[in-house]
């Protein structure tokens, strides 16, 4: 099968306003915009969002995103941090934290209950090392 491109659609309440989440806070652009659907790209990355109550979502499915976690790797996640709480007050619901499976990071909620992970890889411990296939 010859993939073409694969990104993740987030359902939304707001589209609008879930859009401007992404565009303000992590500096993506609009490459498409209607009242339902916005799709933005940073760099070489693609995220769409969707109104959750749209008719091209199967009507047992329309409903919000739950469990969802958004992965965003930096170089500087120490710097990331101070931008994101002193340029938007946000508040982070994970604090920024070394954790032992090589990851400093912190977690912040985005629009809709989405989870947004800001990390950045570090050594991991002994312990956890063993579990990279590119060690």
């Amino acid at each position: 099968m010859p993939v073409t491109s694969f990104y993740p659609v987030l359902m939304s309440k707001n589209v609008a306003a879930a859009a401007n989440f992404y565009r303000s806070e992590l500096g993506f652009e609009t490459t498409y915009v209607s009242d339902w659907y916005v799709s933005l790209r940073l760099k070489k990355f693609e995220l769409a969002i969707l109104a959750h109550d749209h008719v091209t979502v199967p009507e047992k499915y329309r409903g919000l995103p739950s469990g969802m976690i958004l992965n965003l790797e930096v170089d500087d996640v120490d710097r990331v941090y101070k931008e994101m709480t002193a340029h938007s007050g946000m508040e982070p619901v994970l604090t920024l934290r070394d954790e032992e499976f090589g990851q400093r990071h912190f977690i912040v909620e985005a629009p809709d209950g989405v989870l947004l992970d800001i990390i950045q890889p570090i050594p991991p411990s002994t312990e956890f090392a063993a579990a990279y296939s590119d060690r």
